[in-house]
């Protein structure tokens, strides 16, 4: 008969975090949240570290080049999916590279016979309010104007009006020729008094935009996380299919990270995948890989070269592989029994492999949970879903906002390189839902009040970094009437404000 594994799958729900003494150093801007991303031997510095231990998840409906920018200028790291043609993830991530740059691809493009409606429907879905002109309507077009909130008010402005009329037209526009330092962009930019800066070819077509509030914003972003050439670090998708493919134009468009996408990881197509990265580039190209659950598929992955790995089967909100497949384990006995092996390891050989715990996170405490189980950093999809970044839409649903959110499992996704075990371009059957999330605004303030929480947590726990927590946490299970203690109860609460706060 099949072994049976005698202990109980938990999750995060069924615990919380002891408190611990506390002294006057700790208070949360005290605390630190850097963490290893990618694996590092005994005495040596990682190759990649986060400013905050949270990374957004390798899905269609979270991370695009937008996602990547706005994490990486709060501390954490963007992984742009795969489940799309080779040369547009790859030109995805090129976008986000350029962008610290402060040279930024325009994303948002009319043609000269748009009208003032088309220009409300792109910042409607885009969220920019500079709409950049060309002749062909692409960002590498002949620019022949630039269109900013200024230009026109939606109260006076019929919405047929031609963009022709209420654009500056070019030759009214201020240009830097490709070529110019963002030093000396900087500097017109702030001489010439304006918000932006467009950047054109000897043809006069557009290359970039340099935007006066990407200099500001620089300067509040103390957790920036950079390259040497200060652009933003961005992280990307791979699967064992198509990997010798989409290897290569990643890396060659700037990757400095990549994932094996996989709902399930003790397999030998991903150590398949890594011996094709480290056959070709050695160790200078970085590569997480997983999903596992166990000690042994832990093992396995850090010997086939895994970089990071990925633990959860089944525990996402959107995942429904434990209902279809009777697959998985409850997320906080996976990632205890990983990380156990993982310190394991670490005794061993002097390697340490960082653990990124990914699924089940359903309240902010949950993180805290994550990272005092033993978790280096977290993985993150409905939570970073709900945010203006997210590649999604945003909609009205019964008079509340908000954003659609789907599984790489479902059918909309189609992803079936990560799910079918044939070779055929079709999903065999669904592992994934298509939902909606709430709609939560912008990706900043969200992610700070999170990791207020987080570090007001650790306060309590008598800690000041993660390494910290880990070594001091003490855990206690909790019984159902317990959990129902721990909310409002009993009374009539007049704002649910934190509650909605609390949960995603």
């Amino acid at each position: 008969m099949a072994f049976i594994c005698e202990q109980l799958s938990r999750t995060f729900g069924e615990y919380l975090l002891l408190p611990e003494f506390s002294s006057t150093d700790c208070v949360p801007s005290n605390v630190r949240l850097d963490t290893a991303l990618v694996k590092y031997r005994k005495g040596e510095t990682p190759a990649i570290c986060l400013k905050i231990p949270m990374v957004s998840a390798i899905m269609q409906s979270v991370s695009d080049n937008n996602m990547a920018v706005a994490l990486a200028k709060e501390g954490g790291l963007s992984f742009i999916y795969c489940s799309q043609p080779v040369d547009k993830q790859a030109e995805m991530v090129r976008m986000a590279k350029k962008y610290k740059t402060g040279f930024v691809v325009s994303d948002s493009n009319l043609m000269i016979n748009a009208t003032l409606a088309d220009v409300l429907a792109l910042k409607q879905k885009t969220g920019h309010s500079t709409i950049m002109v060309t002749d062909d309507g692409a960002s590498g077009g002949k620019l022949l104007g630039m269109i900013t909130t200024r230009d026109y008010r939606t109260s006076r402005t019929p919405i047929d009006t031609p963009v022709s009329e209420f654009m500056t037209r070019f030759e009214n526009l201020i240009c830097a020729r490709d070529g110019i330092s963002l030093s000396h962009a900087n500097d017109l930019i702030w001489d010439k008094k304006l918000n932006a800066l467009p950047v054109i070819d000897q043809e006069d077509r557009l290359k970039y935009i340099v935007f006066r509030k990407d200099y500001e914003m620089h300067k509040e972003n103390e957790n920036e996380m950079l390259d040497e050439s200060k652009s933003y670090l961005v992280g990307a998708g791979i699967n064992t299919r198509d990997y010798a493919e989409r290897v290569p134009a990643l890396v060659n468009a700037g990757a400095d990270v990549l994932c094996i996408d996989s709902s399930e990881g003790f397999t030998e197509w991903q150590k398949i995948t890594i011996n094709y990265i480290r056959e070709n580039y050695g160790d200078s190209v970085k590569v997480g890989a997983g999903n596992v659950v166990d000690k042994e598929g832990f093992l396995f992955l850090a010997e086939s070269g895994a970089d990071f790995v990925k633990v959860g089967i089944g525990g996402g909100s959107i995942c429904i592989t434990r209902e279809q497949k009777g697959l998985g384990r409850g997320q906080a006995t996976s990632l205890m029994e990983v990380c156990q092996a993982r310190d394991e390891y670490f005794e061993k050989t002097g390697v340490y492999i960082p653990v990124c715990s990914d699924g089940g996170i359903v309240y902010d405490y949950h993180m805290t949970l994550a990272l005092a189980m033993g978790a280096d950093f977290v993985m993150l999809g409905r939570y970073f879903s709900r945010f203006d970044e997210s590649p999604t839409r945003k909609v009205n649903i019964n008079g509340t906002y908000m954003k659609e959110y789907w599984g790489e499992g479902s059918n909309r996704a189609r992803n079936w390189q990560r799910y079918d075990m044939g070779g055929e371009t079709k999903l065999s059957f669904e592992e994934g839902v298509d939902s909606y999330v709430p709609y939560a605004g912008r990706l900043k303030e969200n992610v700070r009040i999170t990791l207020q929480k987080v570090k007001s947590t650790m306060c309590n726990c008598g800690s000041l970094s993660i390494k910290e927590l880990q070594s001091k946490a003490r855990l206690t299970i909790v019984s159902p009437t317990s959990i129902v203690e721990g909310g409002s109860h009993d009374v009539l609460v007049k704002n649910s404000s934190v509650s909605e706060h609390a949960l995603y």
